[in-house]
């Protein structure tokens, strides 16, 4: 049976990647996998080609671009590109995984448009810009000019909610996992 699609946007410090971590961890029923991304940086540490990304040079990023080979990437700094392949995608969806991304904003609005009802958009929101700034705060991993970028691109992202499938507000992180557990386990009830 053929796989499908889960994407997780959401601001930097909603909890969006704790949600998707739990869910990877705890739920093995819903056969979720995550997506292998493409990147043009260097391996880090024990990174694996082919199992944590797909690491090749800027220049072959740029034909595989040209070849309109991608659902979405996006060039974060000069020649560091990282981006979701289409042929990746559906190898996955063949070998019958739900495929999960985490990816930005413009990245899951793009994959839900290419796929539409194969696949579950979520935009994981937090309660408020001030709640966030506490919790970018709190993490003590960023300098004060970085959380205000932070911040500032989270406000532009935040125009973006509506249009995803579905908004879940992270007022509470156990009320939140309950919702988006929900909301999977009833798109693949319904698409099967």
């Amino acid at each position: 049976m053929r796989g499908h699609l889960i994407i997780f946007s959401a601001p930097s410090g909603s909890g969006k990647s704790t949600i998707v971590n739990w869910l990877m961890k705890y739920h093995p029923e819903l056969n979720l996998y995550f997506s292998i991304s493409c990147t043009s940086r260097p391996s880090r540490g024990s990174e694996k080609n082919g199992v944590d990304y797909f690491f090749i040079t800027p220049e072959a990023f740029r034909e595989k671009i040209e070849n309109n080979e991608f659902l979405e990437y996006e060039e974060v700094y000069e020649n560091r590109f990282y981006g979701t392949l289409k042929a990746q995608v559906e190898c996955q969806l063949e070998a019958g995984q739900n495929i999960v991304f985490d990816v930005d904003v413009k990245g899951g609005v793009n994959i839900k448009n290419y796929y539409g009802k194969q696949a579950l958009s979520v935009f994981i929101q937090p309660p408020s810009i001030d709640e966030l700034r506490k919790r970018l705060v709190n993490r003590a991993t960023d300098t004060p000019e970085a959380i205000e970028t932070r911040l500032a691109k989270a406000e532009y992202e935040l125009t973006f909610a509506s249009q995803f499938d579905a908004v879940v507000v992270n007022d509470n992180l156990e009320i939140a996992k309950r919702e988006v557990y929900s909301l999977i386990r009833n798109f693949l009830n319904d698409a099967d």
